[in-house]
C-alpha cells in the first residue's frame, strides 16, 4: 500500500504539471483589455510593452492608461521618442511621479535609436544593458514582446505565488524563492501569456484583500487557501519610514506670472520645475527655512499661508510652509529662475508636491 504522504505528493505534482495549462485556459477567457496589450494571437509591439512597463513601475494600471495614450499619440514609436526633447518628455510625464523613470525612458529611446538602429534587443541580457531596464522589466519585455521563456515577477505575481505555495519567508528576502516558484508556472510555450495571466489573476481575483478564491483556476491546490490564511501573504518585513523633513516654499506672483526654477538634473525630482524653496531638512525650524527665501527685488514682506503642505516620498515624509509675495510688473527673475504664465502651468513639468504648493499659494 502506498504511503499516504507519497500519494499526496503525487497528486500535488500532477496539479503542478497542469497549472500552466489551467492558467492559460483561464486567461484566454478572462484576459483584461489594456491599451498596450496586443489582441489574442497577435505579436506584441516591443515599444508599447516597454513604454507601459516603465510607466507601470510603482504606478497603477488605472493611472497609467491616459498617460500611455498621450505618449503614444505624441511619440508613436521609439525613434520619435528618441528624437524628442527631454523637457517635453518630462512635461508629459508630470503627475506620474518617480521622475528618474522619465529621464531613463528618454535615454533608453535614444540608445535604442543610436546603438540598435531603432530595434529593441530581443533577449533579457540585451535589454538589461539599456538605461532604466532592471531585471524585472527586462524579463517582462523579453516574455511579453519576444515570447522568451522567462517569468517576470511583479507585485501581482508575487502575491499569487506566495499564496499558492504558502511562502513563509518575508519579502524582500523571499524574492529569489518566489522567482524560482513562479517559473514553475510557465508552460512549454506562450511565456508572455503565462506572465500576463498571472498578472491578471493577481489584479482581478487574487487581490490583496478578500481574494475571490472560488473563481480562481488554481484554487484546488493553493496551499494558503487550504490553510485559510490567504490574506496574510505575501509576508512582509516591517517598513522603516524615514525621518520627517521640513522646509519652506516661496510663491512669488508678478501679474499673471509665477516665479519658478528647474531642479538640478541629478537627484530627487531631477530636472523638474519648482517654485523657489529652502532645503528640506529634518528638524528645520520655520525661521531657518524663511531665511533661505529667494532674493527678489520688490518683495516687501513674505505672507505665510495657514497650515502646511504635506507630501510623502519613498524614503521620507515632507512638510512645507508656504510663503507668498506679489511683485511689480517689471521685476526681474533672480539668476537661474524664470517667470511663467500661471495659465500655462499645466504645460510645466511640475511634480505633485509642487502642484500642492502652488494651489496653496495661489488659493484664497
Amino acid at each position: 500500500m502506498a504511503h499516504p504522504k507519497a500519494s499526496r505528493k503525487h497528486q500535488h505534482d500532477a496539479g503542478s504539471a497542469e497549472r500552466p495549462a489551467q492558467l492559460l485556459a483561464w486567461y484566454d477567457r478572462h484576459r483584461r483589455r489594456l491599451p498596450w496589450r496586443a489582441p489574442a494571437g497577435q505579436r506584441s509591439d516591443p515599444y508599447r510593452v516597454w513604454l507601459s512597463e516603465i510607466m507601470l513601475q510603482q504606478t497603477t494600471v488605472k493611472a497609467v492608461g491616459p498617460y500611455f495614450e498621450k505618449f503614444l499619440a505624441r511619440w508613436p514609436d521609439v525613434s520619435a521618442l528618441g528624437n524628442a526633447d527631454l523637457e517635453d518628455v518630462l512635461r508629459m510625464w508630470a503627475g506620474l511621479g518617480y521622475y528618474s523613470r522619465a529621464r531613463n525612458l528618454h535615454a533608453c529611446a535614444v540608445t535604442v535609436l543610436r546603438e540598435h538602429g531603432g530595434v529593441f534587443p530581443d533577449t533579457e541580457e540585451g535589454l538589461r544593458k539599456l538605461p532604466g531596464i532592471g531585471p524585472y522589466t527586462a524579463a517582462a519585455i523579453a516574455a511579453i514582446a519576444f515570447d522568451r521563456r522567462t517569468m517576470p515577477v511583479d507585485g501581482n505575481i508575487e502575491r499569487v505565488t506566495t499564496r499558492l505555495f504558502r511562502v513563509e519567508e518575508a519579502l524582500p528576502q523571499a524574492k529569489p524563492q518566489i522567482q524560482a516558484l513562479a517559473a514553475t508556472l510557465l508552460g512549454p510555450s506562450r511565456a508572455g501569456d503565462s506572465a500576463q495571466a498571472l498578472m491578471d489573476l493577481g489584479a482581478t481575483i487574487c487581490t490583496p484583500k478578500k481574494p475571490a478564491c472560488v473563481l480562481c483556476p488554481l484554487n484546488e491546490d493553493c496551499a494558503a487557501r487550504q490553510h485559510g490564511d490567504q490574506e496574510t501573504f505575501p509576508r512582509k518585513a516591517a517598513k522603516k519610514t524615514g525621518t520627517l523633513r521640513r522646509g519652506a516654499a516661496f510663491v512669488v506672483v508678478r501679474g499673471d506670472e509665477l516665479l519658478v526654477r528647474s531642479r538640478p538634473a541629478k537627484g530627487l525630482l531631477g530636472g523638474m520645475t519648482e517654485v523657489p524653496g529652502s532645503e528640506w531638512l529634518a528638524g528645520q525650524e520655520d525661521e531657518e527655512a524663511l531665511a533661505q527665501a529667494p532674493d527678489v527685488s520688490g518683495v516687501k514682506r513674505w505672507h505665510r499661508k495657514l497650515g502646511v503642505v504635506t507630501h510623502v516620498f519613498t524614503h521620507f515624509p515632507l512638510e512645507l510652509v508656504v510663503y507668498t509675495a506679489t511683485v511689480p510688473a517689471r521685476t526681474r527673475a533672480p539668476a537661474g529662475m524664470r517667470w511663467v504664465k500661471i495659465a500655462t502651468l499645466d504645460g510645466e513639468a511640475l511634480p505633485n508636491v509642487m502642484r500642492k504648493v502652488v494651489a496653496r499659494g495661489l488659493g484664497e
